[in-house]
């Protein structure tokens, strides 16, 4: 017997809950990776080993393998490629910049993707989504600030992330009218595997055991982190559960102040606020309109 509405939306905001903390956390893990000289290839190497397993037990016992065929195999080289590029954006920002204001930045992408769909596919944007990509614009100029260990080449990579996330979101939104999530998200995992196993060579280094564990914790954390999204909208919709992917932000900020010595500004705060705002309403629009898949939500897909 199922259980009461009420009790199945809580289900599904503890998840969403979860999969923004572990997503955090998998985010300070690679930092601190970061410091003990972990490359950036070298994190996509062991964040998708270790994501492999959690990926495999939640297709075992899920969706089934049976999902994971495609007819679509150039799409998804096409969308892997693309969040391959976006990955190694996103971990450089994280080794580039404080640890909260490399978060924020990656929130930005919901909103480059609603300009990039008006500007690329030439969807119509409304006025009140134009206001929302305004704001966020607002709250990135106030993050992006150079000074107080922000360098100009962090912010360009943490921009390009950005840009790079968004265009995952339009990628991910195409190919989903015709794949499966497990799909989706196995083959995407495997390439970047894949990828990683290819760079190991070049950019692989010699670790102690508790920098292994650290990027074998970000691993496992990101695949939690991604079933536990994919989950949640199993249980609550959309407009309920987007709002607490925004909780990375604050986890964000509130390890690099706790653990990275790197406490935030109050103009920093200010425009994470209005990234926040801005992302939660563009999502919500965009899924209201039915151009969201609903596995997708706000979070960030390479995490």
């Amino acid at each position: 017997m199922d259980r009461p509405e009420p009790d199945r939306r809580l289900l599904g905001i503890a998840m969403r809950a979860g999969s923004a903390t572990a997503f955090a956390g998998m985010s300070a893990l690679l930092k601190g990776a970061s410091v003990h000289g972990v490359a950036t290839p070298e994190m996509i190497f062991y964040r998708n080993a270790w994501a492999l397993i959690v990926v495999a037990i939640w297709i075992s016992f899920g969706p089934g393998w049976a999902a994971v065929k495609t007819r679509a195999p150039l799409a998804h080289l096409t969308r892997s490629s693309i969040g391959l590029t976006s990955m190694l954006l996103t971990f450089g920002a994280l080794a580039l910049l404080p640890l909260g204001e490399a978060t924020t930045l990656t929130y930005a992408a919901p909103i480059v993707a609603t300009l990039l769909s008006g500007l690329i596919l030439s969807e119509r944007i409304g006025p009140r989504r134009w206001g929302a990509v305004a704001v966020g614009f607002v709250g990135v100029l106030l993050v992006a600030r150079p000074g107080d260990g922000i360098t100009m080449i962090g912010l360009v990579v943490g921009i390009a992330a950005a840009f790079g996330q968004s265009a995952v979101m339009i990628t991910v939104r195409q190919i989903s009218r015709t794949e499966h999530t497990a799909a989706i998200v196995f083959w995407f995992t495997i390439f970047s595997l894949i990828a990683g196993i290819a760079l190991l060579p070049f950019f692989g280094h010699t670790h102690d055991a508790l920098t292994y564990a650290m990027l074998a914790g970000a691993g496992l954390l990101g695949g939690f982190g991604q079933l536990t999204m994919t989950s949640s909208l199993r249980f609550a919709p959309v407009s309920v559960v987007v709002p607490l992917d925004y909780l990375q932000i604050v986890w964000g900020i509130a390890i690099g102040w706790l653990v990275f010595l790197s406490p935030p500004t109050w103009l920093m705060l200010a425009g994470a606020a209005l990234i926040a705002a801005s992302g939660i309403y563009t999502a919500y629009r965009e899924h209201a309109r039915g151009r969201i898949p609903a596995e997708a939500g706000a979070m960030p897909e390479s995490s």
